[in-house]
């Protein structure tokens, strides 16, 4: 069981690393700290483009492999420490 172990927290490692990036990628909506950085200086398309459409995919998928290896995790933990 340790080498299930260190697989899924080899993955959730990846995943929230990635996460994060992928996060940090998306535009500003405006009215928070990405008007403060010049987030909200740049407003000449308001529509969603197909870039930003499949990053918000991508987002939610890894979003979904974090969740799913943070719950595995949990219960390799649970069932291996028994007492």
């Amino acid at each position: 069981m340790s080498v299930l172990r260190i697989v899924l927290q080899v993955i959730l490692a990846i995943s929230s690393l990635f996460l994060t990036l992928l996060i940090l990628l998306h535009k500003g909506k405006g009215g928070g700290l990405s008007d403060m950085f010049g987030g909200g200086v740049t407003t000449s398309l308001s529509g969603s483009s197909m870039a930003e459409r499949n990053l918000n995919r991508f987002t939610v998928t890894i979003g979904c492999v974090w969740f799913a290896t943070v719950v595995l995790l949990g219960l390799v933990e649970r069932f291996t420490n028994e007492f």
